[in-house]
């Protein structure tokens, strides 16, 4: 492989590559309008524009990705996530045009893509599943039978795509018609499929994931479990590695997902994940996500391993060269501990409303054991178009609770303006007694910040050297839009 195509933006099209540049892979860029001036066009060796700023005039338009990759004489395409990374015709189209697709293969897209397909292929290999009822097409009718006979409270869930999207707890019969028609409605518009399935609510569940690597020789390896469980409306907002609960129920777990990836007959990169009941030690699988996932930095940080290059030499042939302990899941391995948080463009103080418009000052942390990916910097602009990532921290301790002090201290030096984000808010989380104690699940943010609001207040010494605002004994008073929030935490920092 001696050329890349980047089928998407953003930090996880810089991530790619840094990767790509560090063997000697020459890098291709494709942009919208809105990112023509973006750090990933600039960083890659070529970069070609696909068209108008809106995702299906541009990175969701498979013809056009495949026009710039045949332009420039790429090899490979390497899609990312998000846009088309979980799209089976998109692997397809590049198989067929002769290019090197970096990640499953489309058959085995197709098999674990469908929450409802990946249920069954989970059954004949003897992985447990929660109980629910998974039909191909089932309607409304068959769903309100199969939900009584489960037993509320259910879980209703889009059979395609992911990211919390087409998602309802039902707790109440009479509730099940309406959140089956917005969840179906939702899955429809995400992902143009909008099926449904039903199953039974696991109360206060764990996330837990398994990043597995498989190469095309038949060598499968599972690189330990991520806890995904910090979770706002679904989506997730922190991730760490190893879990404080992974030690206890490893082996079953590895097992299982080492059938359940070979009777797909999946390589590349991928993540399977699972629900665990802290109160029965039970997991349950819940998908697989076919791609690379925004959080696998932290299993990079614990392994020692560059994930997206061995994306990149899997789709080239390559075999899984790595130590006998890795291979086999030896938690020995394991270097300490990891953990990421995504910094997003909003504003948690006022119903996380999206903050777009462009940014004055970024100013990272530079701390030993700490790592930003990101695709933004100073003067770039936030678009309406696209999602409000804005980059993911990540921090790697000896021990966890070395990790999340890291973090805190990272976070207090991460400081941007001229939009609103979250630091604020992922400041008391990680500050939180539970979750330091590492007592959470996926109802945690809803529980203990379901009424979170912003006290913080800006700094008279940065008031004062505001450029707008009004004048309050002496100082400067900032009006809302001229600060964002994360310059009110009182760390010292005054550098602006």
């Amino acid at each position: 492989m001696k050329k890349l195509l980047i089928a998407n933006r953003g930090e996880i099209a810089v991530r790619i590559i840094y990767a790509a540049r560090a063997m000697g892979i020459k890098t291709v860029a494709v942009y919208s309008d809105a990112d023509k001036n973006s750090l990933h066009t600039g960083l890659a060796d070529e970069a070609v524009c696909l068209g108008a700023s809106e995702p299906s005039q541009s990175y969701l338009d498979i013809e056009k990705v495949l026009d710039a990759a045949k332009s420039t004489g790429a090899e490979a395409v390497h899609p990312g996530y998000g846009f088309l990374s979980e799209r089976a015709e998109f692997a397809e189209a590049c198989e067929k045009a002769g290019l090197k697709f970096v990640g499953p293969s489309a058959k085995a897209m197709r098999m674990l893509g469908s929450k409802i397909e990946a249920k069954e292929i989970a059954v004949k290999a003897d992985v447990p599943i929660t109980p629910g009822f998974f039909k191909q097409g089932a309607g409304l009718e068959e769903i309100t039978k199969a939900a009584k006979t489960i037993g509320y409270p259910v879980m209703l869930k889009a059979s395609a795509g992911g990211g919390g999207r087409g998602m309802r707890v039902v707790r109440e019969p009479h509730d099940l018609a309406s959140e089956f028609n917005i969840a179906s409605d939702e899955a429809l518009k995400a992902f143009g499929d909008g099926a449904m399935m039903v199953e039974k609510l696991i109360d206060r569940p764990r996330h837990i994931e398994v990043q597995v690597l498989a190469d095309q020789h038949g060598t499968v390896t599972c690189l330990f479990e991520r806890e995904c469980s910090l979770q706002r409306r679904n989506q997730k907002v922190l991730e760490e590695a190893p879990s404080v609960v992974g030690a206890q129920i490893w082996p079953d777990l590895k097992a299982c997902v080492e059938r359940l990836i070979k009777a797909a007959n999946y390589t590349n990169a991928g993540t399977v994940e699972f629900m665990f009941d802290d109160k029965t030690g039970k997991f349950y699988f819940l998908e697989v996500n076919a791609r690379l996932q925004v959080e696998h930095p932290v299993t990079e940080g614990i392994t020692g391993l560059d994930l997206v290059q061995w994306q990149l030499r899997i789709a080239d042939g390559g075999k899984l060269d790595l130590s006998d302990s890795l291979l086999e899941g030896s938690r020995e391995v394991i270097h300490g501990h990891s953990i990421e948080v995504r910094i997003v463009a909003e504003d948690p103080a006022h119903g996380f409303r999206p903050s777009i418009g462009k940014i004055l000052t970024w100013a990272q942390p530079q701390q030993p054991g700490v790592r930003v990916d990101t695709g933004f910097s100073a003067g770039a602009e936030v678009s309406r178009y696209y999602d409000s990532l804005l980059a993911k921290l990540i921090v790697h301790g000896q021990t966890r609770r070395d990790a999340i002090d890291k973090m805190e201290k990272a976070m207090l030096d991460f400081h941007v303006l001229g939009i609103k984000t979250n630091i604020p808010y992922l400041l008391e989380i990680v500050r939180h007694p539970e979750f330091r104690a590492g007592r959470i699940d996926t109802g945690f943010l809803g529980r203990e910040f379901a009424d979170w609001t912003s006290s913080r207040e800006v700094p008279l010494e940065l008031a004062n050297i505001l450029p707008l605002g009004e004048r309050v004994g002496g100082g400067i008073a900032a009006t809302e839009r001229e600060y964002d929030s994360a310059w009110a935490v009182d760390d010292g920092f005054r550098n602006a």
